[in-house]
């Protein structure tokens, strides 16, 4: 299978956290179509693990969706910042905690049909109280809890968000294989 090959591209917004560019493309069948595609730089999505078994969550108020979700910590990663770098500045900024171990869970594109995000997925242990203030870190909530009740908290669309989700099944699947 070929891939499209983009014949133009028009810029038609640039925000602080998203460009969005209307493309272009032909098809490996000769035809031609339009791609409208969000621009978002890479992310990092943490399962923190606390000495007790619990998973650090934290409840925000996601305003495109107009109401509170239960997440994994989560964050851009700044220009020139290695991803396990922002994993330690998220963790502080969101939950307090700075981790002293970080394990690679796996990574995975957010929305792939639209959107460029691909988010590096850890897992934080050894966790040590450490502030960091963030000013978009207000109004976030600190929510524990236990490693085994992740499945049910997940079944019954309490946690609701991709990322958390497939996070979080990973750990689990991780953790039930060793």
């Amino acid at each position: 299978m070929l891939p499209e090959k983009k014949l133009s591209s028009q810029q038609i917004y640039s925000g602080r956290a998203v460009n969005l560019s209307v493309d272009i493309v032909e098809k490996p069948s000769g035809k031609k179509a339009t791609r409208e595609v969000v621009e978002h730089s890479a992310c990092i999505a943490a399962v923190a693990l606390d000495d007790q078994h619990n998973v650090l969550l934290v409840r925000q108020f996601r305003y495109p969706v107009g109401r509170f979700l239960l997440e994994i910590p989560a964050g851009g990663i700044d220009d020139g910042e290695e991803p396990q770098d922002c994993v330690r500045r998220e963790l502080q900024e969101e939950i307090g905690y700075l981790p002293r171990k970080i394990d690679k869970l796996g990574g995975f594109y957010s929305i792939p049909g639209y959107g460029t995000e691909y988010l590096h997925c850890y897992l934080a242990t050894n966790l040590v109280p450490s502030r960091l203030v963030a000013e978009d870190s207000q109004g976030i909530e600190l929510v524990r809890v236990p490693t085994n009740q992740i499945p049910q908290l997940i079944a019954s669309g309490e946690i609701c968000d991709a990322k958390s989700i497939a996070a979080l099944l990973t750990f689990l699947f991780i953790r039930q294989r060793k």
